[in-house]
């Protein structure tokens, strides 16, 4: 049995489960969605123990200084995900687009010298066991439009603000109807 340490903390966009081993980070994903993190630590680590470690190896702390806009806090992160080999190339590349930038489905595949496995990406994506971290909220679909989330599309379009890779809301100014909120 495997024991590894874990932590949660409020974020802008809600309460962020973190699963670690004593020098990496195993699994970060959403409170409401802490069904799907158990799965996906289970699958690669078999039976665990989780303890309570408040800010183990300081990733609390990293992720809080992140959704403060230090973008850079990220990449102290060590991370054990376990995957396949595909996945770990496909989540390998993700890591290289910087904050503020986007890839699409067919991008990625491509420079995994694999243009015809943009649908293996997105499936390699959806298994991500570190979102945000390994930051597969940075991809996007060929015609530019915001495709699935794991932890939801609201999410993913405020991570995407966040970075500066899409423009902040705007509100329209009052007139006699009522304001509007174009997004």
């Amino acid at each position: 049995m495997t024991e590894l340490h874990y932590d949660d903390f409020t974020s802008p966009i809600g309460t962020i489960l973190i699963v670690c081993r004593e020098d990496a980070l195993c699994g970060l994903d959403y409170g409401d969605y802490s069904t799907r993190m158990h799965e996906l630590i289970h699958s690669r680590f078999g039976e665990v123990v989780l303890t309570r470690r408040n800010d183990s190896n300081g990733y609390s702390g990293l992720l809080q200084a992140y959704f403060g806009g230090d973008f850079g806090a990220l990449e102290a992160i060590r991370l054990d995900e376990r995957g396949t080999p595909f996945q770990c190339r496909v989540w390998k590349a993700l890591r290289s687009i910087p904050p503020g930038k986007t890839a699409s489905y067919g991008e990625i595949a491509a420079r995994l010298g694999a243009p015809a496995a943009a649908r293996a990406v997105g499936l390699a994506n959806s298994h991500n066991p570190v979102a945000i971290v390994t930051p597969c909220h940075r991809v996007i679909g060929s015609n530019g439009s915001l495709t699935g989330y794991a932890g939801g599309l609201g999410r993913k379009l405020w991570l995407l603000r966040h970075e500066g890779a899409l423009p902040a809301r705007s509100v329209r100014a009052r007139s006699r109807k009522p304001s509007m909120v174009v997004t």
